[in-house]
């Protein structure tokens, strides 16, 4: 076998923080399209009457429910920071690797930081 660099090993290469929050980015577009399901669910049992609305809320107020929610509400959050954070490039801005680096950390850490705040107040 020929003597050839060979590309980082996964155990050796670190994930760029702008890759991680693309894929983020992705994956929370496509958990609220799944969790505005769930909202319309709630919609149409208000509008269906009690006993609709009765099994609806039997199943948001087990821990599987509120965990839904509760994930829905930070895909959300998460999703709209982020949008900002990629218009604010649109404009042409915070290119730089550690404006970069640090802007993708600061999405996550604040989109976690909102959710829990509007968990525990609500």
């Amino acid at each position: 076998m020929p003597s050839r660099p060979l590309s980082p090993h996964l155990q050796v290469y670190r994930w760029p923080a702008a890759m991680l929050t693309s894929i983020i980015h992705r994956a929370t577009g496509l958990a609220l399209y799944g969790g505005t399901l769930f909202l319309t669910w709630w919609l149409i049992a208000a509008a269906t009457g009690p006993d609709a609305y009765a099994a609806f809320q039997s199943i948001a107020g087990l821990w599987i429910g509120k965990l839904v929610l509760i994930g829905f509400s930070w895909s959300l959050i998460y999703h709209l920071l982020n949008g900002v954070r990629h218009l604010h490039w649109d404009a042409g801005l915070g290119f730089d690797n550690e404006r970069v680096e640090r802007s993708s950390w600061i999405v996550i850490a604040a989109s976690v930081l909102l959710t829990l705040i509007i968990w525990l107040l609500a």
